[in-house]
C-alpha cells in the first residue's frame, strides 16, 4: 500500500515528493502522470504559474483548465456549491470523472473559464492523491501536449517543446507504455440534470 505522512517526509512508497512540492510552492511547472494521462501541472492558486502553462501549451485564454483536488472537502473550498447528487456521484463513480462547477472561488481568474466556472477532478490514483494531500492545494492538470496536438499515450510521446518548458519532471511511471484515457466530463444543468460533455 502506498503511504505518505506529511510534507516533511513526503514519501510515496520509495518515491520522494519533496522536490515536486518545492517546485509547486515556488511557482514552477511539473510534468507528472495522473490517473488518466501525463499532464503539465502547477499550483492552481498561483496566477503567474497558471499563465505559464497557457503560454507553454499555446492554449487560448478561453480554454478551461482541469484542476485536481485531493478530496470533496478540498473541493468545497474552491467551488461555490457541490450539489448533493454530484457529491454522491464522486463517491461512487468508477471512471476518472471531471465535473464542471458553475463558480470557482479562491482561484485566479486565469484558472477559470470566462463564465467563472471551473472543472475539477478527484483523481483515482494513489500517487496523485498523496501529492495533493501533501501540497494542500489544488493542482492544474493540463494534457502534456501543445494545443491541437494529440494526447500523449505515454511519457515517450511527450514533445521536447513541452519537456523543455518544465521545471521538474516526475520520475514516477515513465516506463509505463499505456496510460489511461482523458476523463469523463460532466456538468449539472440548470434543471439539475447531469449532462455529459465528454464520455
Amino acid at each position: 500500500m502506498q503511504t505518505y505522512t506529511n510534507r516533511n517526509t513526503c514519501m510515496v512508497q520509495n518515491y520522494i515528493l519533496e522536490p515536486v512540492i518545492t517546485t509547486l510552492e515556488s511557482g514552477g511547472l511539473i510534468l507528472f502522470p495522473t490517473d488518466t494521462i501525463w499532464c503539465v501541472g502547477c499550483d492552481a492558486t498561483n496566477t503567474a504559474a497558471v499563465e505559464r502553462i497557457r503560454n507553454l501549451r499555446s492554449s487560448k485564454n478561453a480554454e478551461p483548465f482541469i484542476l485536481l483536488s485531493s478530496s470533496i472537502d478540498m473541493l468545497k473550498q474552491y467551488v461555490d456549491n457541490v450539489h448533493p447528487r454530484i457529491e454522491t456521484l464522486l463517491l461512487f463513480h468508477t471512471r476518472p470523472l471531471t465535473i464542471v462547477y458553475d463558480k470557482g472561488t479562491q482561484l485566479p481568474q486565469n484558472a477559470l473559464s470566462p463564465d467563472g466556472s471551473v472543472a475539477f477532478r478527484i483523481p483515482q490514483d494513489d500517487f496523485c492523491l498523496s501529492l495533493l494531500e501533501a501540497f494542500g492545494k489544488p493542482v492544474v492538470a493540463e494534457p502534456a501536449h501543445l494545443a491541437g496536438a494529440p494526447y500523449p499515450n505515454h511519457f515517450g510521446e511527450i514533445s521536447s517543446a513541452i519537456i523543455e518548458g518544465i521545471d521538474y519532471v516526475v520520475k514516477h511511471r515513465q516506463m509505463v507504455k499505456e496510460m489511461g484515457e482523458p476523463s469523463v466530463i460532466a456538468r449539472m444543468s440548470d434543471d439539475e440534470e447531469l449532462v455529459f460533455l465528454r464520455e
